[in-house]
């Protein structure tokens, strides 16, 4: 890349880092300098990007972890406070799709769950970062959305449900800290992207048909970057 580095000396963490858009920004974050701690449940994927960015010449730190169990997320912001003292970029991307099904019909377990991921553990991101945030200096906090959660969507209820309380907590946190520190937030719908996700919820689409992960990780890095106003959403168009 040709950002010279601009990350240089700064620590953040990628949830869901272990595939698709997760993994592309903990690669391009860490090829402008940044060191990258990188979540998600499964370890092997998580050594295999940590490859990719060591053999990169960046460096990642892997934190194999359920958001959803527990004590997990304040036992990380425990360990980053005791290496670091700090955190200067969060990416919120981890959040599990349900079945899309009539509002009617949606199963209470599966439900249960992506509220968890997709609610809970942003809340307990916030909650326990916060304070590692506030010490660094211009902070940045990104959170990965869908166009279901501002526009609701036939079959999409309990995605977008999950999504709709996900940029309500990313958006009332933004004019939370607005005045009193130098955290800014944005809120990145990602559009079609090349994801499992994507495949899953569009299994006769053809996957070269919409952008790859890179394209949405890239505009996550120049974020990082700008001094944009904070609480924004933000949507990735199509590449030319």
């Amino acid at each position: 890349m040709s950002d010279g580095r601009l990350l240089e000396g700064k620590v953040a963490l990628v949830t869901g880092a272990s595939r698709g858009i997760g993994a592309a920004t903990a690669k391009a974050l860490a090829a402008a300098g940044a060191h990258v701690v990188l979540t998600a449940r499964t370890a092997r994927d998580l050594e295999a990007v940590e490859e990719e960015i060591h053999q990169a010449g960046g460096t990642a730190t892997i934190a194999p972890m359920d958001l959803t169990e527990g004590e997990s997320i304040a036992r990380l912001a425990g360990a980053v406070a005791e290496r670091w003292d700090r955190l200067d970029v969060l990416v919120i991307n981890a959040a599990i799709l349900p079945a899309l099904t009539p509002v009617t019909q949606i199963e209470q377990k599966f439900f249960n769950r992506a509220l968890t991921l997709n609610v809970l553990a942003t809340q307990a991101l916030l909650s326990n970062f916060d304070p590692l945030l506030k010490r660094a200096e211009d902070a940045r906090v990104i959170g990965l959305t869908s166009s279901v959660g501002a526009e609701p969507r036939a079959y999409w209820g309990a995605y977008g449900a999950t999504k709709a309380a996900f940029d309500a907590l990313l958006g009332s946190y933004a004019q939370e800290v607005e005045k009193i520190s130098g955290v800014r937030v944005a809120i990145v719908d990602p559009g079609a992207t090349r994801t499992q996700m994507r495949a899953r919820a569009y299994p006769g689409e053809d996957p070269q048909t919409v952008k790859p992960p890179e394209a949405v990780a890239e505009r996550i890095l120049a974020l990082v970057a700008e001094d944009f106003p904070t609480g924004q959403r933000i949507r990735v168009e199509a590449t030319a």
